[in-house]
């Protein structure tokens, strides 16, 4: 098999069992350590007043950035008794879907996407679709965490940008797992760690300097574990850290990461450590 029984950790965490299946069929020793959890906002007032002003044809144009914040959204205008509202505004808006994860949802509401932004699906894309458009009134369901940077890219094209949040990424409630793979790393027993989001990295390093052990941990990461990112924004943020990918598959999939990897992996580890050995 391909990873021929290499240890591979994995930080994936809505799609955990799926991703340990996917390591172990390529011939690996999975370990995932869910690291984080996406989590609805307590205060849904900014939610709600987005669904209110979408409705009275306030934006021109909404991008959806993931299916998870469209699906909290959606469930938040049901308890509001207010999904009618929400899926009348959406029909009368031009939406751009960042990938085709929302696709499906909005289907639901009998809306569409009139575009569907293609691989890698990062906000680059996003922006780049958005710049030929003539909307300049823009509604942004923002992910995990604000993206001051396709905000400030967005206004450049001349566009009234407004974000609105649904969700926070947090850690998960379970600490146990994240702390043992910040251990395993630090004790170097680990031989490929898969990165599928950035908020993954943060997450490791915010437990690994808790235990005490933020260094040994990147220490491990640069010289000893084959670090393999699932596309350019992984890789950007791995490179900010000072963490270079070491493997990058073609497709930025969870599925072709995993295959990339089982397939890289070995020369990968053997480049990195003859490379130490030889300092």
């Amino acid at each position: 098999m391909p990873f021929g029984g290499l240890k591979v950790l994995s930080l994936e965490s809505r799609r955990a069992k799926e991703m340990e299946t996917l390591i172990r069929r390529e011939g690996g020793d999975p370990f995932v350590a869910p690291s984080v959890q996406e989590r609805a906002l307590d205060d849904h007032r900014e939610a709600i007043g987005f669904v209110d002003r979408l409705h009275a044809g306030e934006f021109d144009l909404v991008v959806c950035m993931t299916g998870a914040g469209l699906a909290f959204l959606r469930d938040l205008a049901i308890a509001d008794s207010k999904l009618e509202i929400l899926a009348e505004g959406l029909r009368n808006t031009f939406i751009v879907s960042r990938g085709p994860k929302p696709v499906p949802l909005l289907r639901e509401m009998g809306a569409r996407a009139q575009i569907v932004v293609p691989e890698p699906n990062t906000w680059k894309e996003v922006v780049a679709a958005i710049a030929s458009r003539p909307e300049r009134r823009i509604a942004v369901q923002e992910y995990g965490r604000p993206n001051a940077e396709m905000t400030a890219a967005l206004e450049a094209l001349g566009a009234q940008v407004t974000p609105f949040a649904i969700y926070r990424w947090d850690l998960p409630p379970d600490l146990l797992p994240l702390r043992e793979a910040a251990r395993r790393l630090a004790a170097r027993e680990t031989d490929v760690v898969l990165f599928t989001s950035s908020i993954q990295l943060d997450h490791l390093f915010l437990i690994a300097r808790e235990l005490g052990i933020a260094e040994e941990v990147r220490s491990a990461l640069a010289h000893h574990t084959a670090i393999a990112s699932v596309g350019p924004i992984m890789t950007d943020a791995l490179e900010a850290a000072g963490l270079p990918a070491d493997i990058i598959p073609i497709h930025p999939k969870m599925a072709g990461l995993v295959k990339a990897s089982s397939e890289l992996a070995a020369a990968a580890l053997a480049r990195k450590r003859n490379a130490k050995r030889a300092v």
